[in-house]
């Protein structure tokens, strides 16, 4: 079985009246599945069983199996709406893919060893500047996450997305558009130092008349 799998059904009442009366009605979830080479489906899924994957991070970078009335299909979330203040998943846009197909897809960025960093230990302070990055690569390669080991980081070093371990088959999308698009992912500050500027800033501009 894998990690996500969930139970779908073709639905052929169509509309925002018939979303509606599923979500109230039948405690159902409208999604729809698109791609490939084969036109849009419109499905149901139970609104228990959505409940149960979306608590789990790797559910919205993870390649996922529909099973639609006992067939299976990989496909990736690629949209989901929520309700503004209930806890109800209101709609879901999955897209087919295949082993080898080639996506582009957000996935997250686990730091470790922070509690080990050298620069911490000095007096600084680590400031995520990423918590996710987006990833092209085949389905079949699709990471779960990307780590990144802080523990030698001192004061004012800098890890860049260039800098980032992949596995292979897998580059980032900002990469792909040039050297300029390297940005920060993480770095360790001095302690005070953003507020320190932040404060330089504001006598400035109230030195201005």
């Amino acid at each position: 079985m894998d990690l996500f799998e969930l139970n779908a059904e073709l639905r052929s009442d169509m509309g925002k009246g018939a979303s509606r009366r599923l979500r109230r009605e039948s405690d159902k979830v409208p999604a729809i599945l698109y791609g490939g080479d084969k036109e849009p489906q419109p499905l149901t899924l139970e609104h228990n069983e959505v409940l149960q994957h979306v608590e789990h991070e790797a559910f919205y970078s993870h390649v996922l199996t529909l099973i639609i009335d006992g067939k299976k299909q990989k496909a990736i979330l690629k949209d989901m709406q929520r309700h503004p203040f209930k806890p109800k998943v209101t709609h879901m846009d999955f897209q087919r893919v295949s082993d080898k197909a080639v996506i582009h897809m957000q996935v997250p960025v686990h730091f470790i060893n922070e509690e080990k960093c050298v620069g911490v230990k000095a007096g600084g302070m680590i400031q995520h500047s990423m918590n996710t990055v987006e990833v092209v690569c085949a389905a079949k390669d699709l990471p779960e996450f990307i780590e990144v080991d802080v523990a030698s980081l001192d004061v004012n070093d800098v890890i860049h997305l260039s800098d980032l371990k992949l596995s292979k088959g897998v580059e980032l999308a900002d990469l792909l558009q040039g050297e300029d698009h390297d940005h920060a992912v993480v770095t360790v500050t001095r302690k005070g130092t953003a507020a320190t500027e932040a404060a330089d800033a504001e006598d400035e501009e109230g030195g201005e008349e």
